[in-house]
């Protein structure tokens, strides 16, 4: 007994070295799905509602909880089967060129595609013919990602951008089923909150076997947050790759013919603008119609749902004014103020402007997407807050199809001088579209580097995935 005395602190010595990184990550663990628990219980009321009374979200929520048909699985044909996750409109974007990088290479893979919103499901269905099939992703439950993953039974998983969920990453771990990171970016904002919590990612990115990131800053941030430095590679942005495939004259005859325009028409095109840019926008037109009393004015609101306010802000100016939601519904498209109040139309509708404000930038949000314009051959202002877009404010910049206004008063003076000079405004566009079109390639690197995961068995006789990723 007295000898067992003796050694018992010595055995708690040594298993407490031993045991206290996985002792650190249980711990971690729990709190991370009490905390998502917690959160499911403050939301589930406002989801209920709206599922009940609008009908949102309810086409959604069985597969976020798990609940795969027979259909959807048998659905899933061809091997290898590769689960691409792409959780809204942008990263679908991103995701669609690589998505039909794969099925070049793999030309009888099963290759699905998930979303975690609906509005990028129906992206995700325009955008994505070479995706067998579509689904939601589940929630990040111990129970529900374990279900779905036994249903679908990955060959691999990519994930695009920075789509890091721990109870999926760690399941997929366990079970040997390798996960890519595709596209990877962190913004400063999405950088400062990771930083906060490094303990906890560093074990989450431990799951993961390849990260192809934009930038080098991006490699230098995820690096910090804790991914091993020999997991990451500089890929580049794969929505070059999608932007040069979007761009044709046909989705530019179908908006022209859709607002009654024509190609002598002038049009200020604000896209994904904020609370609080449009009466900027709308004070800056009102002085543009002094000089061109022709000009035209299409918003197009970040979140559709302010369509009706902002439509209202534009009548209270003095406009005429029509809802994108009006004219599909039959109304001829009078007034000289369009609100774009549905999903799914910003980047054709860029095709008809003759300069454009790319919104969330006036406003501290980190700025939007500014390549979809500047792919058309458009001059684009936006304000200082571009945290977001660094790589593509500087690009764009470059060849002067990129203008940083910081007030009203800028970008006014911007416009005016570009609208005043119309052949200096193609000359500028033209730049633009062919610096954003030059930069493709980032789609086949990222098919390459998803073959290298899944392992020689499953290449096609004669693929190659040797493209080289720089470290």
């Amino acid at each position: 007994m007295p000898d067992a005395c003796r050694l018992k602190p010595v055995l708690l010595t040594e298993l407490d070295s031993v045991s206290k990184p996985h002792y650190r990550r249980s711990v971690l663990n729990v709190l991370y799905n009490l905390t998502l628990l917690a959160g499911l219980v403050l939301v589930a009321p406002y989801y209920a509602f709206k599922i009940l009374v609008t009908g949102k979200y309810r086409r959604s929520i069985g597969q976020k909880l798990g609940v795969i048909s027979v259909e959807a699985t048998s659905a899933l044909e061809g091997r290898p089967r590769i689960w691409v996750h792409a959780v809204s409109v942008g990263e679908v974007t991103a995701a669609a060129p690589i998505v039909a990088a794969l099925r070049g290479k793999l030309p009888g893979a099963c290759i699905l595609l998930s979303t975690g919103t609906e509005t990028g499901q129906a992206m995700a269905k325009k955008l994505v013919p070479q995706a067998t099939a579509f689904m939601y992703f589940p929630l990040d439950l111990p129970w529900v990602v374990k279900r779905v993953i036994s249903k679908i039974g990955p060959d691999a998983v990519v994930l695009t951008e920075t789509e890091l969920w721990p109870n999926f990453l760690r399941e997929c771990s366990k079970r040997d089923i390798p996960a890519v990171l595709v596209n990877g970016r962190i913004s400063p904002r999405s950088f400062r909150r990771y930083s906060r919590t490094s303990f906890f990612w560093r074990d989450v990115l431990a799951s993961v076997r390849e990260i192809g990131v934009i930038s080098a800053v991006d490699a230098d941030r995820i690096k910090a947050v804790g991914a091993e430095p020999r997991k990451v590679r500089v890929m580049g942005n794969a929505k070059y790759d999608s932007l040069a495939s979007r761009v044709g004259g046909e989705a530019w005859s179908r908006k022209a013919a859709q607002l009654k325009m024509t190609a002598d028409n002038r049009a200020l095109v604000a896209g994904s603008t904020h609370e609080g840019e449009e009466a900027v926008v709308l004070r800056v037109y009102r002085e543009l119609l002094r000089d061109f009393p022709d000009l035209r004015l299409l918003i197009v609101p970040r979140h559709p749902e302010r369509g009706t306010a902002v439509r209202d802000l534009v009548t209270r100016g003095g406009h005429a004014c029509i809802l994108m939601s009006e004219i599909r519904a039959g109304r001829r498209p009078e007034g000289e103020v369009v609100v774009v109040d549905v999903i799914g139309e910003l980047f054709a509708l860029y095709s008809l402007a003759t300069v454009v404000y790319c919104g969330g930038s006036l406003v501290p949000k980190g700025g939007q997407n500014i390549l979809e314009p500047a792919a058309w051959g458009k001059v684009v202002f936006y304000g200082p807050s571009m945290e977001d877009f660094m790589e593509e404010k500087a690009l764009l910049e470059e060849t002067g199809a990129g203008i940083c206004v910081r007030d009203e008063r800028e970008m006014l003076a911007g416009m005016k001088r570009m609208l005043s000079d119309p052949a200096e405004l193609r000359r500028l566009g033209a730049e633009g579209r062919k610096r954003v079109l030059s930069s493709r390639g980032a789609a086949e690197r990222y098919a390459g580097m998803i073959l290298r995961a899944l392992g020689t068995r499953h290449q096609a006789p004669g693929s190659r995935n040797d493209a080289p990723g720089r470290a």
